[in-house]
């Protein structure tokens, strides 16, 4: 036992001797940003109040927040210090919500006003900047709430279940996992809208409206359609959606407009749908699915037995 605790000491002493080196890191560079930006931009008043806010959020209360940690774990003052820390957890979600459209907006501003596009230049000419610019330091607090995760389980891991700061760690790591599930929601939101927008692009003319609130893209690719009556197997590129399934052909290439783009052919709604797997339960070459729609039968073939298995699962998940 008396090795065990000697053991996970070491273990968390070396952990928080990491955590307050990489907090220091942290610290500087968000200070190059909230000193060598925020502050003077708000005195100078080169931008509006109201993009100051869409471009920085909440930095300062951020870069405050780091700044009280680590001066509790400089102190060795650990699980007050994170106990302290989860109320401004918060920040970094509203932050990292944020992060696209401060990304938009000074993208914007940069190429309208020209007083802000020299400013910014002289500011990231400074020695201090080391060559970074602003848009590799905005991201920062998304990189250190990933690292904040890590570093608080290895604490936890390392850490007494008796003893008196396990409880306080536990909290922390709860609270941090809790936001970063928000953000990794946030992400997986805003690709499957990227997502849905590209395949909108692809798809020749505006019949069928591809991004609709709460569908989100599964998966995408081409199929040999079956016929039912005994003409030749018809290639196709199908999109698979939560609630719909989309089939398309090339457009003609030698089309001026649309030769790069697909032509919907038929929009499925998913919701009463039979899939099975006709054949390609063996290890054959390839499969055959069947697609049963009230008023249709669709039959889908690959000559790749993975890829039939993919579709069919894929299939039978979305409808379910």
């Amino acid at each position: 036992v008396e090795e065990q605790r000697a053991r996970w000491e070491r273990k968390r002493s070396r952990t928080a001797k990491e955590l307050l080196e990489t907090e220091h890191k942290y610290l500087e560079q968000l200070d190059l940003v909230v000193t060598f930006f925020v502050t003077i931009l708000k005195a100078k008043g080169t931008l509006k109040p109201a993009v100051l806010e869409t471009i920085f959020g909440p930095l300062e209360s951020i870069y405050s927040a780091s700044h009280v940690l680590a001066l509790h774990l400089e102190r060795g003052n650990l699980g007050p210090g994170l106990e302290n820390f989860c109320h401004d957890l918060e920040l970094y979600g509203h932050y990292i919500e944020n992060l696209e459209q401060a990304n938009k907006t000074l993208k914007e501003q940069l190429r309208k006003n020209k007083s802000f596009r020299r400013f910014k230049k002289l500011q990231e000419a400074r020695p201090q900047f080391q060559g970074r610019r602003l848009e590799d330091l905005l991201p920062l607090p998304l990189q250190r709430l990933h690292q904040y995760k890590h570093f608080l389980r290895d604490l936890l891991e390392n850490t007494n279940p008796d003893g008196p700061e396990y409880q306080k760690l536990a909290k922390a790591v709860k609270s941090v996992s809790e936001v970063s599930q928000w953000v990794q929601d946030i992400i997986h939101k805003r690709e499957n809208s990227l997502q849905l927008l590209r395949i909108q692009k692809l798809l020749k003319g505006q019949k069928i409206q591809i991004l609709t609130p709460g569908r989100w893209y599964i998966r995408k690719g081409w199929l040999l359609v079956v016929p039912s009556k005994g003409e030749e197997l018809k290639r196709r590129m199908f999109f698979l959606f939560s609630d719909i399934f989309i089939s398309a052909k090339p457009c003609h290439p030698l089309h001026p407009l649309n030769s790069n783009k697909l032509a919907c052919q038929a929009v499925y709604p998913l919701h009463q749908c039979i899939v099975d797997k006709v054949f390609g339960h063996t290890q054959s070459q390839g499969g055959l699915l069947s697609l049963s729609f009230p008023n249709k039968t669709l039959l889908l073939m690959s000559s790749d037995q993975q890829d039939i298995n993919d579709w069919y699962q894929s299939l039978t998940a979305a409808v379910r």
